[in-house]
C-alpha cells in the first residue's frame, strides 16, 4: 500500500509542475514610422506611414560600353627621339611626300570621330601650334618656318573666303566659308633620312607637315600652312587614332606617324633646281616610277652601308 501511495504522490507533483506556465515578456511594439505631409484644402497635418526601403533609393550605375574606349590615350607618355648631334649625321636626304586621305590605308586620318584636321585647325585656334604661311614675300613656296601667322590667318587660309555682293548698296562683303572636312584629302610631309654614325642607325625624321587643298585655278593641291613637328608632336601624341581594324586599340596620332603606318608617295627630292617630279616629268604614271626609283635610291644608300 505504501508503494502504491508513493507513486500517486509522486504523479500528481509531476503534473503539478509541468502544468504551471512561466509568464514571458514581449518586447514592446514600436509605433510606425510617420510622416507629416499637408492636406491640400487645409492646414491640418495628416500623418502617413513611410517605409524605410523607399527613403533612400541606390543610384544606378550606367553600364559600361563594352571594351571599345576602355584605354585612354590621354593618359599615356610620349616617347622622346633619341638626341642626335649634327657631327654624327654622316649623311642626309631631305625627301618630300604626299598622304592620300582617300586610299585605304589612310582613311584613319578622316574619321568622322576624330580627323586629324580637325586637331591641327583646333590647337593653332587655341594658339597651342604655330602655323606657318607656306609662301614667302615673293610669292615663292616656303617650307622653312619663316613666317609664322596668326590663329585668325591661318583658321581663314584653312577655311577659305568668299566675296558676298549687295547689289542694293553696291558693297562686297568677304566672309569666311564653314569647315569642310572632306576638302582636305591629302597632307604633305617633309622629312630628313639620316644616318647617325653614333647609333649606327639609318632613319627618317619628320619635320613637318602640311595640309593640302585643291586650287581649281592651278589645278594642283596646294599647302594651306605649315606646322612643326617637334611643336606638333606632344600635342597629336595624346590623341587618339580611331583604329577601323582593331577597336580595342590605343594608337595615337604620332604612332601612326612615327611608326610609319600611312601609305604615301615621293613627290619631291632635295635637288640644285629645287623642282618638283612634276616639274619634270607630265605623265602621271612616269611620276610614280620616279618616286619608286627616289625610294629605292634611300634604301639602297643604307644597303650599301653595311656591305663588306
Amino acid at each position: 500500500m505504501k508503494r502504491i501511495l508513493s507513486i500517486a504522490i509522486l504523479t500528481v507533483l509531476t503534473t503539478a509542475v509541468f502544468a504551471q506556465k512561466k509568464p514571458t515578456k514581449l518586447a514592446p511594439k514600436k509605433p510606425a514610422s510617420t510622416a507629416v505631409a499637408p492636406v491640400a484644402d487645409t492646414n491640418t497635418p495628416v500623418t502617413l506611414p513611410v517605409n524605410a526601403s523607399t527613403v533612400k533609393k541606390k543610384l544606378k550605375v550606367p553600364p559600361k560600353d563594352g571594351f571599345y574606349a576602355r584605354k585612354d590615350v590621354d593618359s599615356t607618355e610620349m616617347v622622346p627621339f633619341a638626341d642626335v648631334r649634327e657631327e654624327d649625321v654622316f649623311y642626309a636626304k631631305r625627301i618630300w611626300r604626299e598622304i592620300d586621305l582617300r586610299d585605304t590605308v589612310n582613311s584613319v586620318l578622316k574619321s568622322p570621330k576624330g580627323r586629324f584636321i580637325d586637331v591641327l585647325v583646333a590647337s593653332i585656334k587655341s594658339e597651342e601650334l604655330t602655323a606657318y604661311s607656306p609662301i614667302d614675300s615673293v610669292l615663292n613656296e616656303d617650307d622653312a618656318f619663316h613666317s609664322p601667322m596668326s590663329a585668325d590667318s591661318a583658321a581663314k587660309a584653312a577655311l577659305g573666303t568668299s566675296e558676298i555682293s549687295n547689289n542694293q548698296t553696291g558693297t562686297v562683303t568677304t566672309v569666311v566659308n564653314d569647315f569642310n572636312p572632306e576638302s582636305f584629302l591629302k597632307f604633305r610631309i617633309k622629312e630628313d633620312w639620316i644616318f647617325d654614325t653614333k647609333r649606327s642607325i639609318f632613319e627618317p625624321r619628320i619635320v613637318g607637315i602640311a595640309p593640302l587643298k585643291y586650287n581649281e585655278l592651278s589645278k594642283t593641291w596646294q599647302p594651306v600652312f605649315w606646322v612643326s613637328y617637334d611643336e606638333l608632336r606632344p600635342i597629336i601624341a595624346h590623341k587618339r587614332l580611331i583604329n577601323t581594324n582593331n577597336d580595342a586599340s590605343n594608337l595615337s596620332f604620332d604612332d601612326f606617324f612615327i611608326r610609319r603606318l600611312f601609305a604615301s608617295y615621293i613627290v619631291k627630292e632635295s635637288n640644285p633646281g629645287d623642282n618638283k617630279i612634276r616639274d619634270i616629268i607630265s605623265d602621271p604614271k612616269e611620276r610614280l616610277y620616279e618616286s619608286e626609283r627616289i625610294k629605292k635610291s634611300v634604301l639602297d644608300y643604307e644597303q650599301g652601308l653595311w656591305e663588306y
